[in-house]
C-alpha cells in the first residue's frame, strides 16, 4: 500500500496509514536493540510534555524517549501554564511552537487536542484523551509483534469497558494491522459508533475483522492476546458502583484466559486493580507480558516523536 503524505500530528492512531505503523514499529524495534545510537539524532532540541492528568507510565516513558533522542524533555502542569488563567489553547499552542520541536498533551477532551494541534506549528502528539490512548496501542502492537512474530492474523480481545479510549485504540491499530480484534462488553458500554466505523473502514482495506460482542468467551476463544483495563478511569469515581455491576462478569480470571490460545498472553496498559477486571494469578502470572508492554512505551514514543521532528521514518 503506498504511503500517504506523512502525518504532522499524531492525535489517534488512524492517522497512520498501514505501512507507516509497520515502518514505525520496525523503527522501534530497531532503537530497543541499540538504545545509544539516535541520542545525537535531536540534541539541542525541546518536546513540551504537558500533563493535565496524573501520569507515570506516560510521563516517565516520554520523557526518558525524549532523553535517547537528545531531546530536552519540558514537563508541565495545569497550575503551570497561563491555560490555568484562561489564555486561550491556540495562543498557547503557538507559544509552545516558537520553543519547542513537538507538544506532548495528555489531557481530557480530544477537542483540546485537535484545536491545539490546529494551531500549532509542530508536531502534536495525543498521550492520552477521553476518546483514544493512541501511544499505548502503539506499545501494545509491538509487544504482540515480538511475541508472535507479525500482527497480520493474530486475534487481540478485549474485555470490559469497550468505551474505554484504550478500546478504541486498539480498534485502529488492529484495523490498520490487518489482525482480528474482538470487544467483549456489556450493553452501556460498547465502543463508539464512530469509532467502530472508522476501523470498519480501514479493515476493508487491510483484511482485518473487527468484532463487537457480549459474551467475553466469545471474544476470547482462540485468541493470540487477552486485554483488560479498569472498569473506573480517571473522572468516572461517581460511576463506580453502576461499573463494578456491569462489568463484573468481564473479569479476567484464569478460567476466561484458558479459551485463548495456549501461547497466549494477557495485555493490560496499567494501572490494574487486582480482584477487579483481572484476578491476581493473571497479571502476576506466567502468561501475563504486562510489564514488556509498559517498556514498550519508552521505545514506541522514542520511535515516533524521531518520526514526527525528522520526517524520518525510517531512521
Amino acid at each position: 500500500m503506498a504511503i500517504t503524505v506523512a502525518p504532522k500530528d499524531f492525535l489517534r492512531v488512524a492517522d497512520l496509514t498501514p505501512e507507516r505503523l509497520e515502518r514505525l514499529l520496525s523503527l522501534a524495534a530497531r532503537m530497543e536493540r541499540a538504545p545509544d545510537g539516535w541520542v545525537d539524532a535531536l540534541r539541542g532540541h525541546s518536546v513540551a510534555l504537558y500533563f493535565a492528568k496524573p501520569s507515570t507510565r506516560t510521563r516517565v516513558s516520554f520523557a526518558a524517549g525524549a532523553a535517547r533522542l537528545g531531546l530536552n524533555p519540558i514537563v508541565l502542569r495545569p497550575d503551570e501554564l497561563q491555560l490555568g488563567r484562561g489564555e486561550p489553547i491556540a495562543d498557547t499552542a503557538r507559544a509552545l511552537s516558537a520553543y519547542c520541536d513537538a507538544i506532548v498533551v495528555r489531557t481530557y477532551a480530544q477537542a483540546e487536542i485537535e484545536e491545539l494541534a490546529a494551531a500549532a506549528s509542530v508536531p502534536v502528539v495525543n498521550a492520552l484523551s477521553d476518546e483514544h490512548h493512541p501511544c499505548q496501542a502503539l506499545a501494545d502492537a509491538l509487544t504482540v509483534r515480538e511475541r508472535f512474530g507479525g500482527l497480520a492474523g493474530r486475534r487481540l480481545a478485549f474485555v470490559g469497558d469497550g468505551g474505554s479510549n484504550v478500546a478504541h485504540s486498539l480498534l485502529e491499530v488492529g484495523a490498520l494491522a490487518g489482525m482480528e480484534v474482538a470487544v467483549a462488553s456489556p450493553d452501556g458500554h460498547r465502543p463508539a459508533a464512530t469509532i467502530v466505523d472508522d476501523a470498519l473502514a480501514i479493515a476493508a482495506g487491510t483484511g482485518a475483522r473487527i468484532e463487537i460482542l457480549e459474551d467475553p468467551g466469545e471474544a476470547v476463544a482462540g485468541a493470540h492476546a487477552v486485554y483488560t483495563d479498569v472498569w473506573v478511569s480517571m473522572g468516572e469515581d461517581d460511576e463506580r458502583e453502576e461499573r463494578l455491576r456491569s462489568l463484573r462478569a468481564y473479569r479476567v480470571d484464569g478460567e476466561l484466559l484458558e479459551l485463548a490460545r495456549p501461547e497466549a498472553i494477557f495485555l493490560h496498559c496499567l494501572p490494574a486493580h487486582r480482584g477487579e477486571e483481572v484476578a491476581p494469578e493473571v497479571i502476576d502470572g506466567p502468561r501475563s507480558a504486562v510489564w514488556r508492554q509498559a517498556a514498550n512505551r519508552e521505545t514506541t514514543e522514542q520511535a515516533l516523536l524521531y518520526a514526527l521532528v525528522t520526517g524520518d521514518w525510517e531512521g
